[in-house]
């Protein structure tokens, strides 16, 4: 009996989906209003531990509704980590602004507070920190940097709902937090994103150019440009099915991490997804940093764990190796970033993993050490 191709993500639809989809269907509000935006923001900006929430399309549209709100601009520049995924920094290009990229640090992946303290100029206007593959950047060194130097921190949460630094969630502790609720992520509306923040201010300026800057107080009115950056009733609908079971959502995803630790720990040259003692990662996806002497190169490791059924993905590229960003930065150094990245694998993360899949993702792992 063949055994069924194992996905590194897929969704799970485990809740009131299919019933709060329908009733959108029946209701006819299927577009950008309707009762389940509201819900949906409201209940994402309680579990954030924020007071503001406003939906948009996806996570992209989020990151740049956040830099816009900060009024970021041409001849700026944005401290960015290398190590992530494109749609950290393109927004920043949106603006007019500058990316200004910076190494990774060995513990978490994350970006390193020393080289962000290194990229800061006269013309930096912010940071955007990324909780890379689940696990908290170490914010406290960075918001005492930017504190010092009059610079705001978004966060970058798109992998990371509900992951903690030191008992405070992602999405709190910068001046505006993105999130990205793609198909693959901890929870989906399919497309989607949200921007939260505390201040109120903010959250207004997000909210009108979110919806092409109309006014809020005065329909058709619109003393700006903005974006049609819009959710959908529908999608909102998912999002709240899937917040209503996000604690069986990072239960899972833990779960599994957890099984793979146990499962690879008797196998050298195999780093799996940091764990800090000071942070609690919502591994959105457990990886593996392999050492290239046992298991080769990366790519071919992953090409035999395709054949056996068992799909992987590498690491994000470093944004510096980018045709776009890689004139800019020529001759500046990345190391830890560039290691991770060549090295680096995606594993199977599902949340309807079952124990038996990972033992034999883990036994396939472990026949390719030499």
């Amino acid at each position: 009996m063949s055994r069924q191709r194992i996905p590194v993500a897929a969704p799970a639809l485990v809740g009131r989906e299919r019933e709060y989809v329908l009733d959108c269907l029946d209701s006819t509000w299927i577009s950008s209003n309707g009762k389940y935006l509201e819900r949906f923001e409201s209940a994402f900006a309680e579990f954030c531990g924020v007071r503001h929430a406003v939906s948009c399309c996806n996570g992209t549209a989020a990151v740049h509704l956040a830099l816009l709100a900060h009024d970021v601009g041409l001849g700026d520049e944005v401290i960015v980590p290398t190590l992530t995924y494109v749609a950290t920094a393109n927004p920043v290009v949106y603006c007019g602004a500058q990316p200004v990229f910076v190494d990774a640090e060995p513990r978490t992946w994350n970006m390193d507070p020393e080289r962000v303290a290194e990229a800061v100029t006269s013309k930096t206007r912010g940071i955007i920190v990324v909780h890379l593959y689940g696990h908290p950047v170490d914010m406290d060194p960075i918001l005492e940097l930017a504190e010092k130097h009059g610079l705001w921190v978004i966060e970058d949460a798109a992998e990371a709902h509900g992951a903690t630094y030191r008992g405070r969630i992602a999405g709190s502790m910068g001046s505006l937090a993105t999130f990205s609720f793609y198909g693959n992520k901890i929870i989906t509306s399919g497309e989607g994103g949200m921007v939260v923040t505390d201040d109120e201010r903010l959250a207004e300026i997000v909210r009108q150019l979110h919806g092409q800057g109309q006014d809020l107080e005065r329909r058709y009115w619109f003393p700006m440009v903005g974006f049609n950056y819009r959710m959908t009733n529908i999608e909102a609908a998912i999002g709240l099915a899937q917040l209503e079971r996000i604690d069986w959502h990072l239960g899972r995803r833990r779960e599994i991490a957890a099984w793979y630790r146990e499962e690879l720990s008797d196998v050298e040259g195999v780093e799996l997804s940091p764990h800090e003692p000071w942070a609690e990662s919502a591994f959105w996806i457990t990886c593996a940093v392999l050492n290239e002497e046992r298991f080769g190169p990366r790519d071919d490791a992953m090409a035999v764990l395709d054949r056996a059924g068992i799909e992987t993905r590498p690491f994000f590229y470093p944004l510096h190796t980018l045709p776009m960003y890689r004139d800019a930065n020529v001759g500046k150094g990345f190391p830890i970033a560039e290691d991770l990245a060549r090295r680096g694998v995606n594993l199977p993360s599902s949340a309807t993993l079952t124990r038996d899949e990972v033992s034999y993702v883990c036994d396939q792992l472990r026949a390719l050490a030499r």
